[in-house]
């Protein structure tokens, strides 16, 4: 008898090929048999009915392995059922952790509370790391397994790695500094981390050149060098350019993340590192705004964004904000969105875009954001509207580029984020797959799954095949859609009926099972 039988679906198996009727068992976290209904049942196999401790009704819907959410924040947040909701019903049963160069590990206390201060809008608190905490990479997978719903697999981040050793400094560090640094990104690496992350747009990740970035990937092996580069739309070839240098000169793979902009230019660029021996992939999600802090989005190079604490004194400075004031274009601040202000005082301006908020306080939009950052000690998270460059067609062509692999970037901080962490997955199947036909339903289960699986070395996942863990999706493909909008970010995506993580139900009739088989998922 098997632990469990998913039974009279169509197994889309991640390889690309047909649907397949076909009943999927499992023991213990193994897929053990997917057995086709219309062949003979194998050696050894019951024939017609299989038994099962539990026997789960798949009948008329899809069979798909876990979808691996490439790109998203929730390094914090994933301890928060209402999280672990949105994720498991679009069908993400593992998370790529550790992004854009700023998470808790390794860091020493001083260094997970930089981290919490500066990603505060974006990762937020984590509830194992309490003031005066220190984090390994190791101990911060240990956290997530068996506390939560689904997986986590996680990045050595980069600007955290230099904050420990540098703390807010610019500059190169001198070989005593890079040799420490290296020490961690190795140390992370034997902890398991799945890679190496970078955001040359935030700081002190900033700071780096492509030389010290290549001395830091050259450990990653087969392991992705995982950037937010140093630039996107219009300065997008800048970022390109940094990035397939430090993978040729690391001999690292490179994935870049939430890659958006004019897509026959960007599209042209990966080619040409593929096409060149370099291996590149890429992720994006299906949106026309993006998500970030407010600090990253406004405050320019001359103030010491590292340095929280002199940020905000400059800030103070009638000089700086008068300086501020002439740098700032009218033009920004009608596409911002205010998504995460968690301050009693001003918490009623999120949702609002930033003029209307300013006209309802009664200040200029300049002042407001100055007054917002002082409040929340820099931590205020925004939407924005993306440069015309970001289209619905260069969206949908990057999508059906074969590098693609899907990502949410999701933040789940703040009472009105983007909804691409509740939607991102479940409008990729609903919109671009059933409505407009960007991909087929086999190619989606490949972009979704197999393919992020095979980038971050997770060997025994993204695939319906006998020996691979059983994280498994039923879902309604005539159904499932994305709810969440910009005007309701929060909405669950429907269409999901059933998830399975390590064999276990975490996700039946739409709702959380408050089963918590998920792990710390290690790199092979």
């Amino acid at each position: 008898m098997f632990d469990l039988v998913i039974r009279g679906g169509s197994v889309l198996d991640g390889t690309g090929g047909p649907a397949l009727p076909a009943d999927v068992a499992c023991s213990g976290d193994r897929i053990v048999a997917v057995i086709e209904r219309a062949a003979p049942a194998p050696t050894g196999a019951p024939g017609g009915s299989l038994e099962a401790a539990l026997v789960i009704d798949a009948t008329g819907r899809y069979v798909t392995p876990g979808f691996v959410d490439a790109h998203v924040h929730a390094d914090a947040a994933v301890f928060d059922p209402a999280v672990q909701l949105a994720v498991l019903a679009q069908g993400v049963t593992t998370l790529i952790l550790g992004q854009d160069g700023v998470s808790f590990a390794p860091g020493s206390p001083s260094t997970v509370e930089f981290a919490t201060r500066y990603f505060a809008a974006v990762n937020g608190v984590h509830p194992l790391l309490p003031p005066g905490t220190a984090a390994s990479v190791a101990e911060l997978l240990d956290g997530y397994t068996g506390r939560i719903a689904c997986n986590a697999a996680y990045l050595v981040p980069h600007g955290t790695v230099r904050y420990e050793v540098m703390g807010a400094a610019a500059g190169a560090p001198d070989p005593g500094q890079l040799a420490r640094m290296l020490a961690l990104v190795e140390g992370g690496l034997a902890d398991g981390a799945v890679g190496l992350s970078s955001g040359l747009e935030y700081m002190p990740g900033g700071y780096a050149t492509a030389d010290e970035l290549i001395r830091l990937a050259a450990p990653l092996g087969g392991r992705p060098y995982v950037t937010h580069m140093r630039g996107y739309e219009a300065h997008a070839g800048t970022g390109m350019a940094e990035a397939t240098a430090i993978g040729r000169g690391s001999g690292a793979p490179v994935h870049v993340s939430h890659y958006h902009g004019p897509a026959e230019w960007l599209a042209g660029m990966v080619d040409e590192a593929r096409d060149g021996g370099l291996d590149v992939t890429f992720d994006s999600y299906p949106y026309l705004r993006g998500s970030s802090t407010l600090a990253m989005v406004t405050l320019p190079s001359f103030l010491p964004t590292a340095d929280l604490d002199a940020t905000l004194a400059a800030l103070r400075e009638p000089a700086t904000q008068a300086r501020l004031a002439g740098l700032w274009s009218a033009e920004l601040w009608p596409r911002i969105t205010l998504a995460c202000v968690e301050h009693p005082d001003w918490s009623w301006t999120e949702g609002l875009r930033l003029p209307e908020a300013a006209d309802k306080a009664g200040l200029s939009p300049a002042r407001l954001a100055v007054e917002l950052l002082l409040a929340t000690g820099l931590g205020v998270g925004c939407v924005f509207d993306q440069p015309p460059t970001a289209t619905e067609d260069s969206v949908r062509a990057l999508l059906r580029h074969p590098a693609h692999i899907g990502g949410s970037d999701g933040i789940y901080r703040g009472g009105h984020p983007h909804p691409r962490g509740f939607g991102a997955f479940a409008r990729l199947l609903g919109r671009h797959v059933r409505e407009l036909g960007d991909w087929s339903w086999p190619e989606a289960v490949v972009h979704l799954a197999a393919a992020p699986a095979r980038r971050f070395g997770l060997a025994d996942r993204g695939l319906v095949r006998p020996g691979h863990a059983a994280d498994l999706v039923v879902l309604d493909p005539a159904t499932i859609a994305d709810r969440a909008d910009y005007a309701r970010p929060r909405e669950a995506a429907t269409g999901v009926d059933t998830v399975v993580v390590g064999g276990v139900v975490v996700l039946t009739g739409g709702a959380l099972t408050g089963a918590t088989p998920g792990r710390g998922l290690r790199g092979s």
